[in-house]
């Protein structure tokens, strides 16, 4: 598929195979477009659309600060760019933050949404846990790094799969560090889960959580479940939070 930018600067690689709805997919803080192979692979008979976020990959960041209402334009700059009147919308992670702020703004554009891997009104004590591992991510340090994927992958998925740890190693040394750490403020630093913006999203919602996902858990994906109207929460079994790989079928 080609990987090209629009006029606003945003990397995507589009397989365009049909005039049908578009399924689009906005990646984690520290990743790019390529963690969703395994779902391009697997839709590779629809139209999809994988995109970098605004400082990672190769989709550049010019403000001092970003924000849900910078990351929705982009969006909405893209689909905007290539004629997409409707669109399915899947987001992990922070993504999944920026699709539920699309939605609740854009609802008339969606033709289904996908929130995979959300966290929902953290605790006292998570809150904590991850401003601190945003602190720990300022050294720029190895170990940071590897933390992170073993918080995203099994350890047993791991040791069978070394080259994708070493492909997702690569992709979060290769981040420009300062945009990197604009988006995972934003990440670790979220505390505006307002249930009335949330109910906005009228379109139908699928809501999916690794079973051991320690930091998107489970219970936070039925608590979000509740104030979605229109939607269903799947527990993805034996998964962490990057299951969209290591269970990638069960996830597709």
């Amino acid at each position: 598929m080609p990987y090209i930018s629009n006029s606003f600067g945003t990397f995507y690689s589009l397989n365009k195979v049909n005039k049908d709805y578009p399924i689009i997919f906005v990646h984690g803080v520290g990743l790019n477009n390529e963690i969703w192979k395994p779902q391009i692979n697997f839709f590779k008979e629809y139209s999809t659309l994988a995109y970098d976020l605004l400082g990672h990959g190769k989709t550049p960041l010019k403000k001092s600060k970003v924000t849900f209402n910078d990351f929705s334009k982009q969006l909405l700059n893209l689909i905007n760019e290539l004629k997409f009147t409707k669109i399915h919308l899947v987001g992990f992670s922070l993504g999944a933050l920026i699709v539920r702020h699309f939605a609740s703004k854009h609802d008339d554009r969606l033709c289904s949404l996908i929130i995979h891997g959300s966290i929902y009104k953290r605790s006292e004590e998570q809150k904590r846990v991850v401003i601190n591992r945003f602190n720990v991510a300022k050294l720029n340090r190895p170990t940071s790094k590897r933390s992170s994927i073993m918080r995203w992958l099994t350890e047993d998925y791991i040791s069978k799969n070394p080259k994708v740890y070493d492909e997702l190693y690569s992709m979060l040394e290769s981040n420009n560090n300062n945009n990197f750490l604009k988006s995972y403020e934003l990440f670790t630093h979220y505390n505006d889960d307002d249930d009335d913006m949330i109910k906005k999203i009228n379109v139908n919602t699928l809501i999916t959580t690794g079973e051991h996902d320690v930091r998107s858990t489970p219970e936070m994906g039925r608590n979000l479940n509740k104030v979605i109207k229109n939607s269903r929460f799947e527990e993805i079994k034996k998964g962490k939070h990057l299951c969209s790989i290591e269970c990638a079928d069960d996830v597709n």
